[in-house]
């Protein structure tokens, strides 16, 4: 008696059929993976006695977290037009390696200086990012004749209009994300707020930027955002931010 297989091969239209199956379920659970992943903005005002001290704090922790195997991406900024404010925007794998950064000492440090180094309160923006980006992509680098350029624009929509928003993205993004002078660019919803998204663009000069403005495609954003926002102009909610570099190591 000939003994069973234990797998056989189908016959040629069901094989065809069983390999887009299993292309699919591997598409769809390599995009779960990436839209897993768990993103916090966190803004700090800080004293102006505090200022070297606190920036030297984030660049410690930023470069900590960037060799870690489950750090997306993590980076610091201060602020063009207000320097007192900071910011550290960072992304990882799971929701256990972000809470595993917050016990790690360059991070601890950051927490001890928060009682005497900030003018108020740290603000702190658990978002979900709409057009997920894979690790590689947020890994992108200026160039070294770059003089990139890094924008955050707070979105605060009108009731209702919040699919509209993600609608209008979700068909410019792509097109955003070809222009010759955009590192990386995202679109993310506030997670305890589903009217409320956070863009981040990083753009390779403030030509690429002024190119943009430009672009035909942004016009639907533009447009949504001089209608159907909460508080005009949608500038206010606008942040034009300076890197700070994570240190190297000795």
């Amino acid at each position: 008696m000939k003994p069973k297989a234990f797998f056989s091969i189908p016959p040629r239209p069901q094989l065809l059929f069983f390999l887009l199956f299993i292309l699919c379920i591997f598409q769809v659970t390599a995009q779960d993976i990436q839209q897993n992943n768990v993103a916090r903005i966190t803004q700090f005002e800080v004293k102006d006695a505090y200022q070297a001290q606190f920036r030297k704090a984030l660049s410690e922790y930023v470069l900590h977290a960037l060799s870690s195997g489950n750090n997306v991406m993590a980076e610091a900024y201060s602020e063009k037009e207000n320097p007192r404010l900071l910011w550290l925007i960072e992304r990882w794998d799971n929701k256990a390696a972000l809470s595993q950064s917050a016990k790690d000492k360059q991070f601890t440090a950051i927490t001890a200086l928060t009682k005497e180094a900030l003018q108020q309160p740290s603000k702190v923006f658990n978002v979900k990012d709409l057009e997920p980006l894979s690790k590689q992509q947020w890994r992108r680098s200026a160039r070294k004749e770059d003089n990139p350029q890094t924008m955050m624009l707070f979105v605060n929509s009108k009731s209702g209009t919040a699919q509209r928003f993600k609608d209008v993205y979700h068909v410019a993004m792509p097109q955003f994300r070809r222009e010759k002078g955009v590192v990386t660019y995202q679109l993310s919803q506030l997670e305890n707020d589903s009217e409320q998204f956070v863009t981040y663009e990083k753009f390779r000069s403030e030509a690429a930027f002024q190119f943009h403005l430009k672009f035909p495609p942004i016009k639907p954003v533009v447009d949504y955002l001089e209608t159907d926002i909460k508080e005009k102009p949608f500038q206010k909610g606008l942040h034009t931010l300076i890197e700070i570099a994570p240190l190297t190591r000795e």
